[in-house]
């Protein structure tokens, strides 16, 4: 269940993974599989092979990619989530939700 972002917020980031750009959504997310982790950021980009690339820079693995047709995406959280926010520089995100 996802919760804590505006649609409007939504709308851009399926805009720019769409445009084949890499985008950061960040939310509160409940799933009782993650026990702890009460956020989640997805990254998504429509080009493949530029987020697969983007990943690799982060030791993800390409099998972690959630294949949606239109909106594929690494979902991130915990520790992860947080490192790779700070070296992207996404310090909104992070602030926002107190990472």
């Amino acid at each position: 269940m996802a919760f804590g972002v505006k649609r409007e917020e939504v709308n851009a980031w399926k805009k720019k993974v769409e445009s084949g750009n890499i985008a950061f959504l960040t939310h509160f997310w409940i799933d009782d599989r993650f026990p702890g982790c009460d956020t989640v950021t997805k990254v998504g980009c429509s080009d493949i092979d530029k987020l697969k690339k983007w990943g690799k820079k982060y030791g993800l693995i390409e099998n972690w990619i959630h294949k949606d047709e239109r909106f594929p995406h690494f979902d991130l959280f915990g520790k992860q989530q947080k490192d790779i926010l700070q070296q992207e520089n996404k310090w909104d995100h992070i602030d926002k939700f107190r990472l």
